[in-house]
């Protein structure tokens, strides 16, 4: 069993990795969904240049047409 040292993203508590940890690469639930809810609310992001309004509308309209 592979078992890599890590620390936790969320919490930054040392953690291990291993195949039978299903929060991986967190250390516990809470950390996982305190991540989730992160992104839910767009506390995090991945870096980019905002999209000009139009072009979402026109990608949303070609969405909804396939």
């Amino acid at each position: 069993m592979d078992t890599t040292k890590i620390t936790c993203p969320t919490c930054g508590k040392p953690n291990t990795w291993h195949s039978d940890n299903p929060f991986k690469p967190f250390c516990c639930d809470r950390c996982k969904l305190i991540d989730l809810g992160e992104w839910a609310s767009e506390s995090r992001k991945i870096p980019g240049n905002t999209l000009d309004p139009d072009l979402k509308i026109a990608t949303q309209n070609e969405a909804d047409a396939s």
